[in-house]
């Protein structure tokens, strides 16, 4: 018997998880997991709210609570989820250059020149360079637990974290979509001139020639240079605006048929980009740039579990802008809504869920 299965056999999932174990308070290590969470605590251009950097640590801390037994997925806590250590220098960079670029948003909020101010103009490009290797590395990281045959989620930091990622999965596939989860199309060319700020990275994604398709869900905030993207895209970027989704269903179209229609529109691989602020506020009250309206939580796994079920298949997924509070319910809700990602992730890869628990009606 291996070590693996004497863990699962001596573990109880009825009780609270383990406190000095991984994430989800499981007892696996990384090379008995199936999945590898890599935490990237990163929000240097943040312009409005802050705290997504604290977010995979408020996700981990709140994943000890979840439930193991999920109702779709009942067996997937014997896979193995992983969290992986983000360097310390991430976090401290973050922290550092975060706070150098302040004073140029705030030069720009007040209608100056950057180009103009030597000292901003320098601090920007040293912003720029650091936000590049960021990407660098985050790639490298990926693809090391890709090479060890793990299927790796990436929990942010905001949503300019992914970019390397991509990189990482347009290696191995050359050819997939992204289902991007947001309030935001996230397609602004260098947003306050950051290269790579969480409000760009669509538009940056956009330049990685595997990517063949993005389908945005739940958008309702956007500017004219984005719709222009969107527009000169010639059907690459899709775009179902929550106010269009919502009409849907209120002259009749169920959330199914929309759910099917959406992932019809996807290629065969399918990358899963989530921003929490994609859901109502009421879920996420302490993401940096909320926006009124939103799917419902359900909404959204209902659509990852459809996707799961489709035969598209899902090759990698990643969870951004949770921003902790006071009372860490953004931090509970990012775990639960991470596990279940997990799970339609691990189920689209053919790995053993279980069968879902279906209760007499």
């Amino acid at each position: 018997m291996s070590t693996k299965q004497q863990k699962i056999d001596s573990f109880d999932p009825s009780q609270p998880g383990l406190a000095d174990a991984t994430i989800y308070g499981l007892p696996f290590t990384s090379e008995e997991s199936e999945i590898v969470v890599v935490p990237v605590p990163w929000e240097v251009t943040v312009s409005y709210g802050a705290g997504a950097s604290e977010g995979p640590e408020a996700i981990l801390e709140a994943s000890y609570q979840v439930d193991l037994l999920h109702q779709q997925y009942p067996d997937l806590w014997k896979l193995g989820i992983y969290f992986d250590e983000a360097p310390a220098h991430w976090l401290n960079n973050s922290e550092e250059f975060k706070a150098l670029a302040q004073p140029i948003i705030e030069a720009l909020e007040n209608g100056v020149d950057i180009r103009q101010e030597e000292e901003l103009q320098q601090d920007l490009n040293t912003i720029n360079k650091a936000c590049d290797q960021l990407h660098k590395e985050v790639e490298e990281r990926v693809d090391y637990w890709m090479k060890q045959g793990k299927k790796v989620v990436l929990l942010g930091g905001d949503h300019s974290t992914p970019l390397g990622y991509y990189r990482s999965l347009a290696k191995v596939h050359d050819s997939f979509g992204i289902l991007h989860f947001d309030a935001h199309m996230d397609l602004r060319d260098a947003y306050e001139g950051f290269t790579y700020s969480h409000a760009s990275i669509m538009f940056n994604t956009l330049k990685i020639e595997a990517v063949k398709k993005i389908v945005q869900v739940g958008i309702r905030d956007f500017c004219e240079q984005e719709v222009a993207v969107v527009q000169a895209s010639n059907g690459r970027v899709l775009v179902h605006t929550d106010a269009d989704l919502k009409k849907d269903e209120f002259e009749g179209m169920s959330w199914k048929q929309k759910c099917d229609q959406i992932i019809e529109s996807l290629p065969a691989k399918v990358a899963v980009s989530f921003d929490i602020d994609a859901l109502l506020a009421w879920y996420c009250p302490n993401t940096g740039t909320p926006v009124a309206g939103g799917l419902t939580y359900e909404q959204a796994t209902y659509m990852l579990t459809r996707l799961s079920l489709s035969g598209k298949e899902i090759i990698g997924m990643d969870l951004v802008e949770v921003a902790p509070g006071e009372d860490d319910w953004d931090g509970n809700v990012g775990a639960r809504l991470l596990f279940h990602m997990c799970g339609a992730f691990a189920k689209s890869q053919g790995l053993a869920v279980g069968n879902e628990i279906v209760f007499q009606k």
